[in-house]
C-alpha cells in the first residue's frame, strides 16, 4: 500500500532533519547527492517535489564557538551563517542532474495569514512551473519563539497543506512509529499503516532526537505534522532517512509508517473554504461569469459588475448575482479598491488599469467553493 501511495503521488513534500543534512558542522555531501538523485528521478517521472530542509543552525553554529547554541539570538546568528552553506551544498548536489534549486524562507504568518499565504503559494507554484526544486526552511534569523513553527515537521505539513500536496515524506532517524520506543523496549512492534491518529498513538511516540544533538523534533512532532497533513487530504510517510537513496528505498519496500489520508487535497480544501471562511465582502457577477464558475472556471475581472464592502487582498468574499443569490465564496487575489478599478475589464487590460501585473484571476478556482 505504501509503495502505491508513493508512486501515485503527483506533488510530494520531502522533509529532512538536521542530523541528515549535517555532521559536525559540515554538510553531508555524499548523502545529499543520493537524495538529489532520488528527487531528480521523481521529477523525470513527472512528479513535483518540494524539499523542506533543516540544517542551517547545525552548519553555522561552529563559527559561533558554541557546540549547541541555547539562546534564541545565538540560534538566529548560527542560521544566518549556515543557511547560505546549506543552499550551496544542495545546489552542488543537484547540479549534476541539471536541476536548479530555489530558496524560500517562511515564517509562521506566511502560512497562517491569507494574504501572505497567497503570496507564498504563488511563488512556490511559479518555481515548480519553471522546473525548479523549491527548498524551504523556517526564517530562523527573524522568527521569535512567539511566531515560530518550532520544528520543520510542522512547517513541512503546513507547506503540504498550502500547496495541495498528495504526499508528505518525513525522513527521520527511525523507520516509522512503533508501539513503544524500540531502543528501550524489545517488545516494541512496528506499525506499517494507519488510517487515523489517536491519543494512543501519541503515547507510543518517542521524544526528540537527543542522540544527534542537532534536531528539534521527534516522533511526537512527526505525528502532529501528520495530523495537519491528514486534515488537508495529504498522506504521510515516516521513515528512516539515513539510507542510500532514501526515497527509492520507500518504493523498494523499506520499513516505514504510512498515515493514509481518507480524502483528496481538493476535497479538503473545499471543506475548509465552505466551513471556515466568513465573508468580509461581496463580489457581484453577471450571468456569464456565473455560468463559467459553475463549470469550474476562475473568476475574472470581466465578469464582475460590482463590489460590496471594503477588504484587503486575501480576504474571504461571497460571490453573488445581481438578484442577491450567493453562488460561491472564496479567497480574493485583489483588495476591493483594486477590484473597483478593473470591473468588467478583459485580462489583457488589467495591468494597464492597475499599473502593475496582478494575478490572472480575482478568485482562482482552487480558492473557491461553489454554493
Amino acid at each position: 500500500m505504501t509503495r502505491d501511495v508513493f508512486q501515485n503521488a503527483k506533488r510530494i513534500v520531502v522533509k529532512t532533519g538536521s542530523a541528515l543534512m549535517a555532521d559536525r558542522g559540515a554538510a553531508r555531501t555524499d548523502w545529499l547527492a543520493r537524495l538529489a538523485t532520488d528527487i531528480a528521478d521523481l521529477r523525470a517521472r513527472g512528479k513535483e517535489v518540494i524539499l523542506v530542509s533543516s540544517g542551517a543552525v547545525a552548519l553555522g553554529r561552529v563559527d559561533l564557538g558554541s557546540p549547541s547554541p541555547a539562546r534564541l539570538d545565538q540560534k538566529q546568528a548560527a542560521a544566518a551563517i549556515g543557511q547560505p552553506r546549506l543552499m550551496a551544498a544542495l545546489a552542488g548536489a543537484f547540479a549534476p542532474h541539471g536541476v536548479t534549486v530555489g530558496q524560500a524562507l517562511l515564517t509562521l504568518s506566511d502560512t497562517e495569514i491569507r494574504r501572505r499565504w497567497l503570496n507564498a503559494r504563488a511563488t512556490l507554484d511559479t518555481l515548480l512551473d519553471a522546473g525548479i526544486v523549491p527548498v524551504i526552511n523556517e526564517n530562523d534569523t527573524v522568527a521569535t519563539d512567539e511566531i515560530r513553527y518550532g520544528d520543520n515537521d510542522r512547517l513541512a505539513a503546513r507547506v503540504a497543506q498550502m500547496m495541495g500536496a498528495d504526499l508528505l515524506v518525513l525522513l527521520s532517524d527511525i523507520d516509522g512509529l512503533y508501539t513503544a520506543d524500540p531502543n528501550t523496549d524489545p517488545n516494541a512492534t512496528h506499525i506499517p499503516v494507519l488510517k487515523e491518529l489517536s491519543a494512543e498513538h501519541d503515547a507510543m511516540a518517542t521524544g526528540a532526537n537527543v542522540a544527534s544533538g542537532v534536531g528539534s523534533g521527534g516522533m511526537v512532532t512527526k505525528l502532529a505534522a501528520a495530523r495537519i497533513a491528514h486534515a488537508a487530504g495529504c498522506s504521510t510517510i515516516i521513515t528512516r532517512g539515513n539510507r542510500d537513496q532514501p526515497l527509492r528505498a520507500i518504493e523498494n519496500g523499506a520499513l516505514s509508517t504510512l498515515i493514509v489520508a481518507n480524502i483528496t487535497p481538493a476535497t479538503a480544501r473545499e471543506a475548509w473554504l465552505m466551513g471556515h471562511l466568513k465573508p468580509e465582502g461581496t463580489l457581484i457577477v453577471d450571468a456569464g461569469a456565473a455560468r463559467a464558475l459553475q463549470a469550474g472556471a476562475s473568476l475574472l475581472a470581466v465578469g464582475v459588475t460590482g463590489v460590496d464592502g471594503v477588504f484587503e487582498r486575501g480576504a474571504a468574499v461571497a460571490v453573488r448575482l445581481a438578484d442577491g443569490k450567493t453562488i460561491a465564496k472564496g479567497v480574493t487575489s485583489y483588495g476591493s479598491a483594486d477590484i473597483l478599478r478593473i470591473l468588467g475589464l478583459q485580462s489583457d487590460e488589467v495591468e494597464a488599469a492597475l499599473g502593475y501585473r496582478g494575478r490572472p484571476a480575482i478568485i482562482h478556482r482552487d480558492d473557491m467553493v461553489r454554493a
